[in-house]
This record gives C-alpha cells, sequence and structure tokens, in this order.
C-alpha cells in the first residue's frame, strides 16, 4: 500500500511539473509595463557657423509604456524573442548652449537664457529579436534566461517646445530630425510559475541605440545654420509584468 500511494505521489509531482514546462513548440506571450531609462552621453553641439561649441550636450529623459515581448520555444533551453511596445516618449534637453554663444560676440542680448532646458519631445519604437538560453529543466517553475540579439529603433513625431521656436531672446530652432538606430541587444530575466499557463516575469535589457539629431538654428541678426548632436541614448530597459503559455 506505501509503494502504491509513493509511486501515486511521484506520478502526480511528475506530472505537475510537465504542466509548467518550458517545451519546444510553446509560445509565451507578457505583458507589463517597460520603463527606459537612457544611459545618454552625448557629443558637442554643432553648428554650421561656430563648430562644435565648448560645453553643451544633450540629454535624454526617462518614460515607461506598455511592453509586449513574446518567446517561440524553438529546443530544449532555447527560445526566439521578440520585444515591442507602446511608442515611448522622451523630453530632450540641451545645456550650456546659452553660455557658448555669450561667448561668440554675438548682438547684445541674443542667447542670454534663451535656449538651455527642455528642447524638444519625442517618440519611439525599439522593436527587438532576441535568441534566449534557459538555464534550468524545462519543468522548473522557475526559469530565469538570457537573451543576445538585435535592435530597430524609429524615431519619430519630434516636436521643438514653443519656447524653443519661438524665442524672445533671438535664438530659436526648426526642423528637428533624428535618424533611426541598429544596435545590439542584451537581456536577463526569468519567469516564475504561478498556475498551469499563467507566469510571473521581470526582465532587464541593455540596448545599443545611437542617433543624430539635427535642426535649423536661427539667430537674430546673424542667420540661419544647421545645427547637431550626435547621442548615444544606451537605456536600460525594465520589465516587470504577466505571461500567459499557449
Amino acid at each position: 500500500m506505501r509503494k502504491q500511494i509513493l509511486a501515486a505521489s511521484i506520478a502526480a509531482i511528475a506530472m505537475s511539473g510537465a504542466a509548467f514546462a518550458h517545451e519546444p513548440g510553446e509560445v509565451i506571450l507578457r505583458a507589463g509595463a517597460a520603463h527606459v531609462a537612457p544611459n545618454d552621453s552625448s557629443s558637442r553641439i554643432g553648428t554650421g557657423l561656430t563648430g562644435r561649441l565648448d560645453g553643451t550636450k544633450a540629454t535624454v529623459g526617462d518614460n515607461t509604456q506598455l511592453g509586449l515581448t513574446g518567446t517561440f520555444i524553438v529546443a530544449p533551453h532555447f527560445g526566439i524573442e521578440i520585444l515591442a511596445a507602446t511608442p515611448f516618449s522622451h523630453r530632450v534637453n540641451i545645456k550650456g548652449v546659452d553660455a557658448a554663444l555669450g561667448g561668440l560676440g554675438l548682438p547684445a542680448g541674443i542667447g542670454a537664457d534663451g535656449a538651455d532646458g527642455k528642447f524638444a519631445d519625442v517618440k519611439h519604437l525599439p522593436p527587438t529579436i532576441s535568441a534566449q538560453y534557459f538555464f534550468l529543466n524545462s519543468k522548473s517553475k522557475f526559469q530565469p534566461y538570457v537573451g543576445l540579439g538585435l535592435n530597430y529603433t524609429w524615431f519619430f513625431d519630434e516636436h521643438l517646445t514653443k519656447r524653443q521656436k519661438d524665442n524672445a531672446d533671438g535664438v530659436s530652432f526648426s526642423n528637428l530630425s533624428l535618424s533611426n538606430s541598429w544596435g545590439w541587444a542584451a537581456q536577463a530575466g526569468a519567469d516564475i510559475a504561478l498556475s498551469d499557463n499563467l507566469y510571473l516575469n521581470a526582465a532587464i535589457w541593455r540596448i545599443d541605440i545611437k542617433t543624430k539629431a539635427t535642426a535649423n538654428l536661427t539667430i537674430k541678426g546673424v542667420g540661419t545654420t544647421k545645427v547637431k548632436v550626435d547621442v548615444d541614448v544606451d537605456p536600460w530597459v525594465y520589465f516587470f509584468g504577466v505571461g500567459y503559455k499557449f
């Protein structure tokens, strides 16, 4: 009788483990909060009139959106994941432009407290495809993984702030554009089974994103010139959500 009970218990455990399995052919869809935190750096801002302006730079703000991922298990321990999201919106600031222009001997009052600060709002979409490796046996309820892949970032809907477009201090900008970006992406994460098909998921990515921003700069009494700045956005992306296995 004891042997029968033991055998039944082992069978139940085995069946329970199988229900949580990450097996070839399965698909796991996840949805949750995705937070993009740029680890940004930029070149000095350059103009056609002055070259690179010392002490100037651009910075990019954080944003949180709905993140979506889907993983197809292609073989034991291996999956292919696609990362998508609703469009991220970032505030872009510039620094040091007022001081730099003030040192160029421009007409009185030009550039003083005129350009620095809030510069523009831009949106982007970061579709990413990654190959994933799951460390543990496919029947484990806890499934940590790492991934490496390719990212394409599409920048769009660039809007200069009203202050930058019509600046009372004689320095104004127009025609802002950001180049799109190809780069690598690395990730680490884990699925934690809540039931046969439902999971908690937490993940982090480091994504290589680089862009060149260009705009027209008009200085009252001087003229209009092209300005540009190279920005390495290189964000950390944090995700927390739930997943469902099909």
